[in-house]
């Protein structure tokens, strides 16, 4: 199906409206922000012996399972209730220790007023973000964050578009306030994000995916060159290491074998201790895996034997290893 230029210019002025819109109320709500209410509410959050519990309803209930997973992933234990599930028994959820953050550009969600009584009840402390100071909601929080917008980026004024933006921003802005007082660093983030790249550059050391004994390419110093070649072929390291007592003596790898056929033309009675690298270069194996894989394209090797401070074998990794982690 084919578009034409009038089509073109009218969606991209379109969306540049919307962009314009949204942006300017971010903007408008840093000036407008209750500057107390909001250090209230990051000082509350940041003493709260509980977790926070994020609770909307339609869009807002979108928003706030987002805020939710970002105060969890930056420091904050949160989690997501959905206030009609919580009037049918998800309010047991809840403990008095916890914050509630809840959200509704209206104040007036029936769904969300409904269970206000049993959160007083219980004692939690009651942080709302809303549109509208006079609502229901507004007036029964302990801490009201105002997020008014003076119209949305929906022409029809119905679809919740730049206050949900605007919204998400004030969220994004909690949980950035809070990560920063509670000196929340790149370690503290990866190891709630294991899965992550960042996580896994932060956390994966070579003792996590290095080969175990049985899976390494080990001979002896006698051995023949054509024995270390089959070797080498059979356990697919592009190398194999050359070890006495499990202490590492040399390495020999496929780029070795190659310049070697380029020197010799008989190799038929060669050992392998004749033309093994002596010193290779190691690694420990509380290594970062990220470490390894910067080490080995510093010094141009694929294949990299894994020692402790005798120098005895403990495993070995090679380039496929790292790269199939995820680290990069």
């Amino acid at each position: 199906m084919s578009i034409d230029d009038k089509e073109i210019a009218q969606y991209n002025l379109s969306a540049l409206e919307v962009f314009q819109m949204e942006a300017q109320a971010i903007l408008e709500l840093a000036e407008s922000l209750d500057k107390y209410n909001f250090a209230r509410a990051v000082h509350s959050i940041l003493h709260c012996k509980g977790r926070v519990v994020v609770t909307g309803m339609g869009k807002s209930g979108h928003i706030a399972g987002k805020i939710a997973a970002t105060l969890a992933s930056t420091g904050t234990p949160a989690f997501f209730v959905h206030p009609a599930e919580a009037a049918h028994g998800d309010l047991g959820m809840i403990l008095p220790e916890d914050i509630v953050l809840a959200l509704s550009h209206s104040g007036e969600s029936s769904e969300l007023l409904s269970i206000l009584p049993a959160l007083k009840y219980k004692g939690v402390t009651l942080i709302a973000i809303c549109g509208r100071k006079q609502s229901t909601l507004a007036q029964q929080a302990d801490i009201l964050l105002h997020t008014a917008v003076k119209r949305e980026a929906c022409p029809l004024g119905l679809a919740p578009t730049t206050s949900t933006t605007v919204v998400l921003s004030l969220g994004d802005a909690l949980a950035v306030a809070l990560l920063k007082a509670r000196g929340f660093t790149p370690d503290d983030f990866a190891r709630s994000h294991p899965a992550g790249s960042l996580g896994k550059r932060l956390l994966l050391r070579v003792s996590d995916i290095m080969r175990d004994a049985d899976k390494l390419p080990l001979i002896t110093p006698d051995t023949k060159l054509r024995d270390a070649i089959v070797k080498m072929s059979e356990k697919g390291m592009g190398m194999v290491l050359i070890a006495q007592d499990n202490q590492l003596l040399g390495i020999f790898t496929d780029g070795d074998l190659r310049r070697l056929f380029q020197k010799e033309k008989d190799l038929s009675e060669i050992s392998i201790a004749q033309v093994m690298i002596t010193n290779p270069l190691t690694i420990t194996s509380d290594t970062l895996a990220i470490e390894a894989l910067h080490f080995m394209e510093n010094k141009r090797i694929h294949s990299l034997a894994v020692v402790d401070d005798k120098q005895n074998i403990q495993g070995a990794v090679n380039m496929h290893d790292l790269l199939q982690t995820g680290i990069v």
